[in-house]
């Protein structure tokens, strides 16, 4: 990591499980995953909630830059980092100075409105099975990869239990259910849909259940 201009000037090694800063604290810098994990988090109705878990390449903390406000979430390293902190005044010099690197922004601020859209329609589901199925739906349509076997997703149950605001038993109880329906198949690091457009046709079906009841 020595031989990077940028680690030797901004780089700095954090070990796990520390906070880098909380929701509702003011921030003053910005993080780039150089290498680890980091858990971006948030209180839901008295319950911390993990939001995302972001690794090498991803950066996180540039809207308290962008807008001077309070921190909207909390980051927590959940595998020790290596990390880029960046000050506002080196952040406008970056962006100013590389087009690329505001354009990669620009993009990357984009997925995430588009995923927190997702995420504000998943939890206006009350009924578990409809997020669970909401979730592995529209992940496999925007992040799945091709294999022989179906889409391939990528994910811990701990993580999809904190996307869709649930506890792990009924996240597992709906996954269980969908594997023994042949619609998933449980790999080393997630899951594989093994027919996207079924599992849409449930999705459907459970979403006119939950706004028409049984009839």
């Amino acid at each position: 990591m020595g031989e990077d201009p940028l680690y030797e000037r901004f780089g700095r090694e954090f070990a796990k499980g520390q906070v880098l800063f909380r929701e509702g604290e003011t921030g003053k810098e910005m993080y780039v995953i150089q290498s680890g994990k980091v858990r971006i988090s948030m209180k839901v109705r008295d319950v911390e909630k993990t939001l995302v878990t972001l690794g090498a390449g991803e950066f996180f903390g540039e809207m308290s830059i962008l807008n001077n406000k309070p921190r909207s979430a909390s980051a927590t390293v959940d595998e020790e980092a290596k990390l880029l902190v960046i000050d506002p005044k080196t952040f406008e010099a970056m962006v100013r100075g590389n087009a690329e690197i505001a354009v990669r922004m620009i993009k990357k601020l984009a997925q995430r409105l588009q995923e927190a859209d997702d995420q504000i329609e998943n939890l206006l589901l009350r009924d578990h099975n409809s997020r669970v199925v909401h979730f592995l739906t529209h992940s496999a349509s925007r992040h799945g990869r091709q294999t022989p076997d179906g889409v391939a997703i990528d994910f811990t149950v701990k993580e999809l239990a904190g996307k869709v605001g649930l506890d792990l038993e009924p996240v597992n109880d709906v996954m269980n259910k969908l594997i023994r329906s042949r619609l998933l198949k449980i790999t080393e690091t997630g899951v594989i849909v093994q027919d996207v457009s079924k599992l849409r046709e449930f999705l459907e079906f459970l979403e006119m259940k939950e706004k028409f009841g049984d009839i």
